[in-house]
């Protein structure tokens, strides 16, 4: 494949982890599985949460364990979470990249 080819694919950069599981404590899986990803980006972490039409988010910078609380892990509710490690590849290491964007 040429380099071209590779422009739109997902880079191996970063930690991606979601979760589908209605009844659950959805954003404390996604912490969980985000923690077990720690390795693929420590620059910042953040988790978003569906819940209908409401999406509830929280990202800053840091590792996973100094980004969230049991405060605000009660905060992200819903029955689908979907969570980032970042490890900057482009763009500054600043909140503004820090993700899941909503």
């Amino acid at each position: 494949m040429t380099e071209q080819q590779f422009a739109d694919k997902p880079e191996e950069a970063c930690g991606v982890f979601g979760v589908y599981a209605p009844g659950a404590d959805v954003a404390r899986l996604a912490y969980f599985g985000l923690y077990a990803l720690q390795h693929r980006g420590q620059e910042s972490a953040g988790i978003a949460t569906f819940a209908g039409e409401t999406v509830h988010c929280h990202k800053d910078m840091g590792l996973v364990s100094q980004v969230f609380d049991e405060e605000i892990l009660g905060r992200l509710v819903g029955d689908l979470a979907v969570g980032h490690n970042r490890y900057s590849t482009t763009g500054s290491s600043r909140i503004v990249n820090a993700q899941p964007v909503v």
